[in-house]
């Protein structure tokens, strides 16, 4: 059947209408995230820490790197997963670990000590998501496919639950995002080694969400920062309305000591073994 004139000037109305709509809502959407409108849902759960290279709880063995398992009600998360697979089987074990529980894992960059104990997991439990910032390298994903992981990855904030989201990926290099956790006190973000800047992250996550953050914890990536940056990066933080640190993993000794002299109190000590309950 052909189509006359009339008709077809009325189909490409039709179909300019529809562009139109679709990227006004696609606009919207994006204008929305950027504008800190969305709202993750509090709840409550149990932080631990599973690898670091500083010792909290004397039991667990201590290596370079970062993981943390993040429980709540709605969703277990395991976010990195250090860098040597024994070690971090050790300290599941050690400290009363269900793997079978975990219903996903977070990735929050592309380095060894981050990555390196995915397979103590997948080996366990596969066909599981496996979300990582967009731009990873293909062998990384390609290994982590082939032991049953399903990649997740994404450049924006994703959610994972209700309550927990990822933050935007950033740029170090490499490129990074964090993990918000949505408590009746704040947010929690956890960082993996903050190569974009830690006051880069929180910023971010405080922009997507608009809520003040309660803990930062995880590694800070300020090994040989001086206290002139340092200064700054706090100055960032107390800006933005950080309450409490807790930093680990790749911060340096120095600069460890630095943030418990300045936020006194509001210092979380930590390490591989700690637990927080929020």
């Amino acid at each position: 059947m052909k189509l006359n004139s009339e008709k077809i000037g009325l189909l490409l109305i039709i179909i300019i209408v529809l562009i139109v709509v679709s990227n006004y809502f696609i606009k919207n959407q994006v204008d929305e995230e950027l504008d800190g409108v969305l709202r993750l849902e509090p709840c409550h759960g149990k932080l631990t820490v599973l690898y670091d290279n500083y010792i909290y709880n004397s039991s667990c063995l201590a290596e370079w790197g970062f993981s943390c398992l993040i429980e709540t009600p709605e969703t277990v998360i395991l976010f990195d997963t250090g860098g040597e697979a024994d070690v971090l089987r050790n300290n599941i074990e050690t400290l009363g670990v269900d793997v079978s529980k975990i219903d996903c894992i977070v990735l929050s960059h592309e380095h060894w000590d981050h990555v390196g104990g995915i397979r103590t997991i997948l080996n366990q439990k596969p066909d599981i998501p496996v979300y990582i910032p967009e731009g990873f390298p293909y062998h990384i994903i390609s290994s982590i496919r082939s032991m049953g992981g399903i990649i997740e990855e994404s450049e924006n904030a994703t959610w994972i639950s209700d309550s927990v989201m990822t933050t935007q990926t950033l740029n170090g290099p490499p490129r990074e995002h964090a993990l918000m956790i949505q408590t009746d006190k704040g947010l929690i973000l956890i960082t993996g080694c903050s190569h974009p800047g830690v006051n880069k992250l929180a910023k971010n996550a405080h922009e997507i969400t608009n809520e003040s953050i309660n803990l930062i914890i995880g590694g800070f990536h300020l090994q040989g920062a001086s206290n002139l940056q340092l200064d700054r990066i706090c100055d960032e933080l107390d800006e933005i309305g950080v309450l409490r640190v807790s930093p680990s993993h790749c911060t340096g000794d120095d600069s460890i000591e630095y943030f418990r002299d300045r936020y006194g109190e509001n210092f979380v000590a930590s390490g591989v073994g700690f637990q927080l309950e929020f």
